[in-house]
């Protein structure tokens, strides 16, 4: 009763079907977009997902006591629910969940060094074969940019480490860090582009390795180091520091601490660039069922949330882009290649594994397009007259970049 009257308070619009455990039907919507029907396969599945929907619909899902009717997806019904929420709570029920939820995140994102290493292997040492099975070759896990809709996954990565590049005005001899440099790709990009010598700091062993690997094999050994280490141990001075897909792991109570950090890494005439999710309806907290099952210990920060530290910081923000749009598409691609593979998925773990990421990819892909998340590219300096007065020097910088073919066919290979 109370979950058929949630569905009732939220879905508007789409047509969704739910059947209970004993065969009563229920429509929700206006009938319009995909039909999706649910299947409720136990007496308290209802109750539960009334009373905790935002962790007990994915569990439910996993767990395999709710089922969608093919030919509709999971992805079709987080469409629906996401569609008709928005990026507003539905009601004082959603409102009083949030606010309970948004009360005790400092208390969930506590992340000192110990326990952000456990979080950070949570999910990044898994068997490296998952990753594998929907990544683009150079193991980008990451939004990718999409500088024309018809961009292969592996085009629009390039393309997303270019801008980037672009935006930092990296020159040859100059030292980077990679804050959080996932395998290796960023950083043997920007060695091999620029010219520049590049630390990669990552907390996950199972990354580290491989990315130590790449840079064996690529001949970059001498000019790339990836270290196993928290980027707050570092002691050095870097001219350059770039972070992508890191700081939502940070977590609000760390945010000074994150940007007082790279204020004190950069020389005196230094720039960031950190690219990050982020959203566009003001603080909130993070989804409870990504918390438990996905990224413990994450948050994806509102931008207020983000300049305010910043200007205590004592850095300069000297540019802001936001990419809309780019992350859902990264996510359809992926999803599309995690179902093609899925049955690879299942036998490396097992069924539960593959629906819990079917429905991480589905949930993420609807949050982007529905729910007002977005992807940060903010550009950060010590010093207010460090870079050109205009931004022209980043769409000059990236089009060189993009002019190299010799280069770009070997990074497209992932060689």
């Amino acid at each position: 009763m109370f979950f058929s009257m949630l569905l009732s308070h939220v879905v508007h619009r789409g047509s969704l079907t739910v059947i209970s455990a004993n065969g009563r039907r229920r429509e929700f919507g206006d009938g319009t977009g995909t039909p999706v029907t649910v299947r409720l396969h136990d007496k308290t599945v209802a109750h539960e997902m009334a009373f905790n929907p935002y962790l007990k619909l994915g569990e439910a899902y996993m767990d395999g006591r709710m089922t969608i009717d093919p030919p509709a997806t999971i992805y079709d019904l987080l469409n629906v629910l996401t569609g008709n929420l928005g990026t507003k709570f539905a009601g004082p029920a959603f409102e009083l969940y949030g606010a309970l939820r948004r009360a005790k995140r400092r208390i969930d994102q506590h992340n000192p060094v110990g326990k952000a290493q456990k979080n950070v292997a949570h999910h990044y040492d898994l068997d490296g074969g998952i990753y594998d099975l929907f990544l683009d070759k150079d193991k980008q896990y990451s939004c990718a940019y999409f500088q024309r809709p018809d961009m292969t996954l592996e085009e629009a990565q390039l393309a997303k480490k270019r801008h980037i590049a672009a935006k930092l005005r990296i020159e040859p001899g100059m030292r980077v860090l990679d804050i959080g440099c996932g395998w290796g790709g960023m950083a043997l990009t920007l060695a091999e582009e620029t010219g520049a010598d590049v630390v990669g700091v990552t907390l996950s062993k199972e990354q580290h390795k491989v990315a130590t690997r790449r840079a064996e094999e690529r001949g970059l050994s001498g000019q790339v180091e990836f270290r196993l280490q928290d980027y707050r141990s570092l002691k050095e001075n870097f001219d350059r520091v770039v972070s992508v897909g890191m700081f939502e792991h940070v977590g609000v109570g760390h945010f000074r601490e994150y940007f007082d950090g790279v204020m004190k890494l950069l020389s005196h005439d230094g720039v960031a660039l950190i690219h990050t999710i982020g959203r566009l309806d003001g603080p909130g907290s993070t989804n409870p069922w990504i918390a438990k099952y996905i990224f413990p210990g994450g948050y994806i920060p509102a931008l207020s949330e983000m300049s305010g530290t910043v200007e205590r910081s004592g850095l300069f923000m000297t540019d802001i882009e936001i990419l809309r749009l780019h992350y859902a598409e990264t996510l359809r691609e992926w999803r599309r290649r995690f179902m093609e593979k899925r049955d690879t998925a299942a036998r490396i773990y097992d069924e539960r594994f593959c629906r819990m990421w079917e429905f991480y990819l589905a949930g993420s892909e609807t949050s982007f397009r529905n729910e007002g998340m977005v992807v940060f590219q903010m550009q950060l300096a010590k010093q207010i007259a460090t870079l050109p007065l205009t931004r022209d020097y980043m769409v000059e910088d990236e089009r060189q970049l993009n002019a190299e073919p010799q280069a770009q066919r070997r990074l497209l290979a992932g060689d």
